[in-house]
């Protein structure tokens, strides 16, 4: 069985029979579950034990795939801030995948957010899916199934990863340290994904959802004007940006280092672009997990409005919840989530964060007086 697929048993019935040294791998395959469901790691490890096979040592083989340090490995990632390039799958899969191994049987190609491809990019890998080599194996991340072009999706083998259940992310909370009932709330905040749940334990996390609820709240008795409660949610994303930026500068910075005089240039300015699309792509997500936490608030006085705090989620905030919702109507505080929902929708399309989480707050106040 293949480390990782112990809770997903879709995947280990699949996969199970593809291992070495008896087993007929598929030449794609397409991971999709949850963010934080652990299909990297599974791909991870079907990568290792393909490319371990037949080694002289398979064990150091397949620890240099764990590292990520095998010549026969390719590990592929959007770099545009919205979409995965022409670029990003051109020369790193498309044409590598024509010449043979370095020094395994085989080569894997591991493709993170598949549904991040544009048509041009899918294009591209349509013929390599079709008619790869027989040493070729691509391996297709997506946390998005729906949204992955279905030109992609039918030429590989579906392989599903469930949602961890919220107790599940809870105990993985708590072994970081956090305190049980914070930590049962992020989980399902979350809504089973588990990178997201641990991004809200822990570093700028909490402040986070402080940012959420004081949003909310401030939508809640109309007191917009002096507390302008969007602007600690910018701020937040601001800084998410930034932190993005500097480790594709130190990426570019450690690429120089190796660079041939004549190639600086380009590698500067390669890297220039990529910080810059790396800082809209993570000032984006942070405004829209902001978003998410701001609509589940009001889902949550929804439910306790209604009678039912059982199923809330910011199970760590009850009082705030019950003085929150008193009074207020279950009907208005859902159509205000409505209207969260649509601004996440309008940051998709590069609307202004700033002007857009303002226009939110406005109308969440009308909708809730």
């Amino acid at each position: 069985m293949l480390a990782g697929t112990e809770d997903h048993p879709h995947a280990r019935a699949i996969l199970t029979p593809a291992l070495p040294p008896n087993g007929t791998p598929s030449h794609a395959y397409l991971f999709h579950g949850p963010a934080g469901s652990g299909k990297r790691d599974v791909a991870r490890e079907l990568a290792a034990a393909l490319l371990s096979e037949g080694a002289p040592d398979p064990e150091a083989a397949a620890a240099r795939v764990r590292s990520g340090a095998h010549p026969d490995l390719t590990w592929v990632a959007p770099s545009g801030a919205a979409e995965m390039l022409v670029s990003d799958i051109d020369e790193p899969v498309v044409a590598a995948a024509t010449r043979t191994p370095f020094e395994s049987r085989r080569r894997v190609f591991v493709i993170e957010r598949a549904d991040a491809m544009n048509d041009q990019a899918a294009n591209r890998m349509l013929k390599t899916l079709e008619e790869p080599p027989p040493f070729a194996h691509l391996v297709l991340l997506t946390d998005r199934l729906g949204e992955v072009l279905p030109t992609i999706g039918s030429r590989c083998q579906p392989v599903r990863f469930d949602a961890p259940p919220p107790h599940v992310l809870a105990e993985r909370l708590q072994r970081h340290g956090i305190a049980p009932e914070p930590a049962t709330a992020c989980a399902r905040l979350a809504l089973g994904d588990g990178e997201i749940a641990l991004r809200l334990a822990l570093g700028p996390g909490p402040a986070l959802r402080d940012g959420a609820e004081r949003f909310a709240q401030a939508a809640l008795v109309d007191d917009l004007v002096a507390t302008k409660p969007w602007a600690a949610l910018l701020a937040q994303a601001k800084t998410a940006g930034e932190a993005a930026a500097s480790e594709c500068d130190a990426r570019t910075a450690a690429e120089l280092e190796y660079a041939a005089k004549r190639d600086r240039k380009r590698v500067e300015r390669e890297g220039a672009e990529r910080a810059k699309r790396a800082q809209r792509r993570a000032d984006t997500q942070a405004l829209d997990l902001g978003l998410q936490l701001v609509g589940l608030w009001l889902r949550d006085l929804a439910a306790v409005a209604d009678g039912a705090p059982e199923v809330v989620h910011n199970v760590d905030r009850a009082d705030r919840l019950r003085a929150d919702a008193e009074g207020r109507s279950p009907h208005r505080l859902r159509a205000g989530v409505e209207l969260v929902d649509d601004t996440r929708f309008r940051l998709q399309l590069n609307v202004t964060g700033e002007l857009a989480l303002e226009a939110l707050a406005y109308r969440l106040a009308d909708a809730l007086r």
